[in-house]
């Protein structure tokens, strides 16, 4: 991060505990188009002056907002890309690793691992405050602030469990590791729209704000299926159909449904199937 900002972070010399560390607040400039890799742990940013357009491009998928002090930014480890930052911002930054997140987490999600979820700007004054007051506690040099901050910090990593997470962003009744039936629909209807291309992961998962892990878990959970596998199912539906109501050739069937080689989509429909397409369709 510090190799992206005009002014870098203004790192609190004492570590806390599970490694965790603050920032005063402090100013930098704008951004335009940085690219910033992934950390190691997670960086929730509280941001107090400068209202500005922010905007952070993931791959295929864009989070923008305007920066506001009822507003934080939540870094999620491991996640890259672009930023974009239109004026210069006050901020103050709580760097978290996984395991004091989970340790946190543990009583509330039942051991399940936990994804946070990238946030821009993201309205949550919770969240904010909780981030303003240990953005006061780091100018301090007290056993009873720094005491006052573990338990500040405790608090906040709930509320990203809560309301920031692959746990929180589930319905109650939805939390067993399952998807929601909104998210379902979505992904699956998404899968039939664009059938005739490759449809990665990572673009799926991104439709429901879950991790690909989190997502390839959860969606199996609730289909029975893999997403791989629900894919294939609806490729080879709308293949039979159009090989027996339709005058495309196989090999224009194939790329119909997203398959690049003849052959590729020979082996899926035999596999599926149980006969090559061309016997399906002499068959009908």
């Amino acid at each position: 991060m510090a190799r992206i900002l005009d002014e870098p972070p203004i790192l609190l010399s004492e570590v806390l505990q599970g490694d965790a560390r603050l920032t005063p607040k402090w100013a930098h400039g704008g951004l335009k188009e940085d690219y910033m890799r992934g950390v190691t742990g997670h960086i929730a940013v509280g941001c107090y002056e400068g209202q500005h357009q922010i905007s952070w491009r993931i791959e295929n998928k864009l989070l923008d907002s305007r920066t506001n002090p009822k507003a934080f930014t939540l870094i999620p480890q491991g996640v890259d890309g672009h930023w974009n930052i239109a004026g210069p911002v006050v901020v103050s930054h709580v760097y978290l690793t996984q395991e004091r997140l989970q340790a946190c987490a543990d009583e509330i999600a039942g051991g399940r691992r936990i994804e946070l979820l990238p946030r821009v700007a993201f309205t949550d004054p919770a969240a904010a405050g909780l981030l303003e007051i240990l953005s006061q506690e780091a100018e301090r040099d007290s056993a009873s602030s720094r005491l006052f901050a573990e338990r500040a910090i405790d608090l906040l990593c709930l509320r990203l469990v809560q309301e920031h997470s692959s746990f929180g962003s589930l319905p109650a009744q939805d939390r067993k590791g399952g998807l929601a039936g909104w998210q379902v629909k979505r992904v699956t209807a998404f899968m039939d729209e664009f059938l005739n291309r490759h449809i990665g992961l990572d673009e799926l998962a991104a439709l429901v704000d879950l991790s690909r892990f989190h997502f390839c878990t959860a969606f199996r959970r609730s289909t029975g299926q893999t997403p791989h596998e629900w894919l294939t199912g609806q490729r080879m539906k709308r293949a039979r159909e159009l090989l027996a109501r339709s005058r495309l050739s196989v090999t224009e069937v194939g790329f119909a449904v997203g398959y690049e080689t003849p052959s590729a989509f020979a082996a899926a429909f035999r596999k599926r199937v149980g006969v090559t397409p061309s016997a399906f369709r002499r068959a009908l």
